[in-house]
């Protein structure tokens, strides 16, 4: 079965709830996003700090249908807590997920700009 990296069922909800908002919950997400990977990548040596952030990277992730995000950083949000895991693949998978769902993102923003 393939990864799966946004939920269309997750975004038509949004779109939904969101009517008119939709757009902007889309730009805050990539916005707030880019933003976490950029800490992400300085927080590579505190554990705590990657903990903090994953934690919070996971739940707007799973909220806005990126699936494999949401799971990645619940990977680094449960492996911050052991001693000598090595973070720093998580975070380069979790940067390399979002480079894969960013472009989602912008298309399905790109169909709602008038």
């Amino acid at each position: 079965m393939a990864e799966i990296h946004l939920d269309p069922d997750v975004l038509s909800g949004l779109q939904d709830v969101m009517e008119g908002e939709y757009p902007k919950l889309l730009d805050t997400f990539l916005d707030d996003s880019q933003k976490r990977i950029e800490a992400l990548r300085n927080a590579r040596d505190d554990a705590k700090a990657l903990g903090r952030i994953a934690h919070s990277f996971k739940g707007s992730s799973g909220n806005l249908g990126a699936v494999r995000l949401a799971q990645l950083c619940q990977r680094l949000e449960t492996e911050s807590v052991k001693p000598s895991s090595d973070l720093g693949e998580l975070v380069d998978q979790i940067d390399h997920e979002f480079a894969l769902v960013r472009p989602l993102y912008e298309s399905e923003r790109q169909r709602f700009s008038f």
